[in-house]
């Protein structure tokens, strides 16, 4: 049987059942192609036990405690399969999928036939691979991935720097994410992290925006269209005067953690409301990347269209039913009424987008053959 590994951080990025998704269905999508497929994380010895202790529910709550592993940059177990186990997995593996870097270990790092790099904060990867700040992280790959959809074309200022970027769509494993009835009330929702875990990129004496920046600007789309929105918002206490700012918009603020903390909180948080609405990182908007969301794809699987900021997709990706795109805070009122106003038509096309453009069994299948 192949092996495959994906590296990706989950310890790192506990209580976010988001995050949980994004790395979880790139193994769970290779497992449904049938492969034997393994998870990976690299930590410092020093990661707190309650850290730990996620990885090792999240892991079991998906199946795959005898195919994970948890690890120091030597390449030690801290939790999940014995170290001589992973090692064994990973010298018989045709290809690694090294999310965001995660694993620096040279020894686990040289043992697969095939690393490929998959960027999913494209821009910061770019620009901090130029800047050196990366040091020579991505030339110890073979492959590069990238859910920058809009790479290497004339509308992307994204540099590529000799790297042969392959744009990919987030997968999502439609058997995780079935259609939802219709919910009671016609709310629209997102997840997400105010700034984010990086600050400002700058590029060329240019600084490029976080999510504040673009959420501030469409703040007043809930009271603008008279609608109904909410955000599971990660906001920093000190930060209290833009979540205020967000509630006189019309936003209601809620604890992500609360809200969407698990992986099984946040399927339940996404299919109890009716869609999405949701600006993205300026960087993303800015380069004209054609950035698309994981967390967009689980609304569509769940038959939730999706109203999101244009990032420059491709044509590839059809807009206008199912998935509606706006620049401008008058365009995002005028999508939400759309929707509104033939909410089963654009349901179906949601559900549709994912099994013909994202779906793990489409996108990985894909990757493979390359």
């Amino acid at each position: 049987m192949t092996v495959a590994v994906v590296a990706g951080a989950l310890a790192n990025k506990a209580h976010n059942g988001g995050e949980a998704w994004v790395r979880l269905s790139w193994v769970l999508g290779l497992k449904r192609l049938g492969l034997d497929a393994w998870l990976v994380e690299e930590v410092t010895p020093e990661v707190p036990a309650a850290d730990r202790a996620w990885f090792e529910s999240v892991v079991e709550w998906f199946g795959l405690g005898e195919r994970s592993a948890l690890v120091d940059p030597e390449g030690r177990s801290l939790a999940g399969a014995r170290a001589d186990d992973l090692s064994d997995a990973m010298a018989t593996a045709d290809v690694l999928v090294n999310i965001s870097g995660n694993l620096t270990c040279e020894r686990l790092l040289g043992l697969p036939g095939r690393r490929i790099y998959l960027d999913l904060d494209p821009g910061y990867t770019q620009f901090w691979h130029r800047s050196g700040a990366l040091g020579r992280v991505l030339e110890r790959h073979d492959s590069f991935l990238t859910v920058a959809l809009a790479i290497g074309r004339p509308t992307c200022s994204l540099p590529t720097d000799g790297f042969d970027w392959r744009p990919v769509a987030p997968p999502v494993v439609l058997d995780d994410w079935s259609v939802a009835a219709e919910p009671p009330e016609r709310r629209f929702t997102t997840v997400g992290s105010w700034r984010g875990g990086y600050g400002r990129v700058e590029h060329e004496g240019h600084a490029f925006g976080q999510k504040a920046h673009e959420f501030r600007r469409f703040a007043d789309v809930p009271r603008m269209a008279s609608v109904p929105c909410e955000v599971a918002l990660d906001i920093h206490p000190a930060d209290q005067g833009d979540a205020d700012m967000l509630q006189a918009g019309g936003w209601q603020v809620v604890d992500p953690h609360e809200a969407a903390g698990d992986p099984d909180a946040f399927r339940r948080y996404v299919r109890a409301t009716a869609a999405e609405l949701s600006p993205a990182q300026g960087i993303y908007v800015e380069t004209g990347s054609g950035w698309f969301s994981d967390r967009t794809t689980r609304y569509l699987a769940s038959g939730r269209p999706a109203v999101v900021q244009e990032t420059g997709l491709p044509p590839e990706i059809p807009r206008g039913e199912g998935l509606l795109t706006f620049r401008t805070p008058e365009e995002a009122v005028v999508a939400a009424h759309a929707v509104l106003e033939d909410y089963d038509r654009h349901a179906r096309a949601a559900r549709r987008l994912a099994e013909e453009h994202f779906a793990s069994d489409v996108v990985l299948r894909d990757l493979l053959d390359g």
